[in-house]
């Protein structure tokens, strides 16, 4: 009876609480699960690349042994040729004797159909060793082929494994940011002043510190700034983010970067309070999702090609 009645008790109440579960992983210890899978990844396309490697090498063999026999079935036919037509003068001529005179004073019949044997025997040699070395390479090359087959449906599941683990992390870091102060109800945000040395709103203090701890940064962040056409910057409400220096245009990898910066404002900017987007010459306002074109005004910063521009509520 005490037993059903604890049995009935697990199943309405569940069988752990909040008091007794596990502590929600710190973003320090994600990251930390993040690097080492990360270092698994590479571990694996590094013994993947090393097997392509060694059946190409291996190829490579196979294809020289067969050139090989190729040339030595070449040298058989032509000795085989040869010997023929020497048999055929031999005929014509009356017997070895008279044809060994006419081609080597001196030797004899004996020593005429020995010679002739020799080369034979060498040709044959020949080929029968670039045959068996053909056939060495081709099945060396056939096993590496099947056994690279194999590593490589094992190493393809070892990484989309390992990627869909990094995903997972990457969700569960971006969970880990915080709600900017000043967000209501009803989803809007309350105005904020500007505050401290860099004259920038909190909210737009919070997303920076964000961006920086997300993301590995090599130029400078220009947020406030009292001159220019107006727009969030004199507000105090607006960071951009430099991908180059002196209005160059970024390299492939750092116009990713900037990308990947864009699409991690947009994805997170409901809880920071992010109000839009402006990349390479394009606009995202998240009231209004998708990007849609800017007009050109004239330069590689001023179509923001060089900088992600974000804007705070």
């Amino acid at each position: 009876m005490a037993a059903s009645v604890l049995i009935i008790s697990m199943l309405v109440l569940g069988q752990g609480t909040a008091g007794n579960a596990a502590p929600k992983p710190t973003e320090k210890q994600l990251k930390a699960q993040l690097a080492s899978l990360g270092k698994k990844v590479d571990k694996l396309i590094t013994e993947y690349n090393a097997k392509r490697v060694a059946v190409a090498k291996a190829k490579a063999t196979e294809k020289a042994a067969r050139q090989r026999l190729r040339a030595a079935e070449t040298e058989l036919t032509t000795a085989r040729s040869q010997i023929g037509d020497i048999a055929q003068l031999i005929y014509q001529a009356g017997g070895l004797g008279m044809m060994g005179q006419l081609m080597s004073p001196g030797y004899g019949d004996a020593a005429m159909l020995q010679r002739l044997q020799a080369e034979q025997t060498a040709k044959l040699a020949g080929y029968a060793s670039a045959r068996d070395t053909r056939k060495k390479a081709a099945d060396d090359a056939t096993t590496l082929t099947t056994e690279l087959r194999k590593d490589v449906v094992e190493v393809t599941g070892q990484r989309k494994d390992a990627e869909k683990l990094i995903g997972q992390i990457k969700n569960t870091l971006d969970q880990l940011v915080p709600t900017a102060p000043g967000k209501q109800s009803n989803g809007s945000w309350a105005p904020e002043l500007p505050t401290g040395s860099d004259n920038i709103t909190p909210r737009t203090r919070l997303m920076r510190a964000q961006v920086m701890s997300h993301f590995s940064l090599s130029f400078p962040i220009g947020c406030y700034r009292a001159e220019g056409d107006g727009g969030e910057h004199p507000l105090g409400r607006a960071c951009d983010f430099m991908l180059s220096s002196g209005g160059a245009m970024p390299s492939a990898g750092e116009a990713a970067l900037g990308d990947q910066i864009a699409a991690w404002a947009i994805k997170n900017g409901g809880r920071l309070g992010v109000k839009y987007v402006i990349y390479q010459q394009r606009i995202y306002n998240l009231g209004f999702p998708g990007w849609r074109a800017m007009e050109n005004r004239g330069g590689v910063t001023a179509n923001h090609f060089d900088h992600v521009h974000i804007s705070m509520f």
